[in-house]
């Protein structure tokens, strides 16, 4: 089996830059703010979640208002903007760079499917804007991970179909959404749980060629 690979998707915190810690001491100031306990372990459950999903995280089951919920976000929000302003091309993940321009001198789309509201401005930072040709963000879909629809968004955008594209996940909720889609599935980071057709530490141990060959061996033992 020869695989057809014709676009690659990517999230973003902790696949393009290490940005969860940004995210990590957003939340931390707000919990100091609030005078709430705030653990590593309730973080790491908040990736590849959206913000709303990721506050009752954070308040671990005290009951908030709409009203007040928005502003909690708003303010956490704030200090991530904040934090954003260090961000340059010099935080890229290893690798990143490097298989975005490769698949698009090959004629492959790149998307990005990540949970964040600010993606846009982050990938800004990066200096990454124009190597995608889709993206989508916390708000673009109403259902998002780990159900797969943003990832069946940006590919219907890229027009492939889910099985010619690879998506780049760090979450379980990512990599969730992406297996429930369809998707060859790249587990990094090695904090995305089970299920990944390949999983690197980060991009720099492949280019598309090596990948393409690591996803056809599973394709072949499935």
């Amino acid at each position: 089996m020869v695989l057809q690979i014709r676009a690659l998707i990517f999230d973003l915190d902790g696949v393009l830059a290490e940005t969860p810690m940004l995210h990590y001491h957003s939340w931390m100031r707000l919990a100091q703010d609030e005078g709430l306990p705030f653990t590593w372990e309730q973080h790491e459950k908040m990736q590849g979640l959206v913000r709303r999903h990721s506050l009752e995280v954070f308040l671990g089951g005290k009951p908030v208002t709409d009203s007040e919920a928005v502003v909690l976000m708003a303010r956490k929000n704030d200090y991530f903007v904040e934090y954003l302003q260090q961000l340059s091309p010099a935080d890229r993940l290893p690798g990143t760079a490097e298989i975005m321009e490769e698949a698009r001198a090959a004629g492959l789309k790149v998307g990005l499917g990540s949970s964040s509201q600010n993606a846009k401005q982050v990938v800004e930072k990066l200096g990454l804007l124009p190597l995608f040709d889709v993206m989508a963000d916390g708000t673009t879909v109403p259902n998002n991970k780990p159900a797969p629809d943003i990832f069946l968004w940006v590919a219907k955008q890229c027009d492939v179909l889910p099985n010619e594209a690879v998506v780049f996940e760090d979450s379980f909720a990512g990599l969730q959404a992406a297996l429930a889609g369809g998707f060859w599935a790249v587990g990094l980071g090695g904090k995305h749980g089970a299920g990944a057709h390949a999983e690197l530490a980060t991009l720099a141990e492949v280019n598309l060629s090596t990948l393409v060959g690591r996803l056809n061996e599973a394709a072949e033992k499935a």
